[in-house]
């Protein structure tokens, strides 16, 4: 019987000012699959992830939507 592991859940502040940005962020994370589960709140411009991931992965991934991205640690 497989064991269902619970991830880290971490929180990224990213630079989101409008559904453009999040849209961005979704498409990237989306293209990770099953791999990552997230939220995102855009008015608060915070991204949670879930995943078996390390930090600096999940970073430059977040990266590629060409907003600043700010680590703030595990929720």
């Amino acid at each position: 019987m497989p064991i269902d592991f619970a991830f880290q859940k971490h929180e990224f502040e990213v630079a989101m000012t409008c559904e453009g940005c999040s849209g961005a962020v979704t498409r990237i994370l989306n293209k990770l699959g099953d791999e990552v589960k997230f939220e995102i709140d855009l008015p608060k411009r915070l991204v949670w992830i879930e995943s078996e991931k390390d930090v600096d992965f999940l970073t430059d991934t977040l990266k590629k939507c060409g907003k600043e991205v700010k680590y703030n640690g595990t929720k």
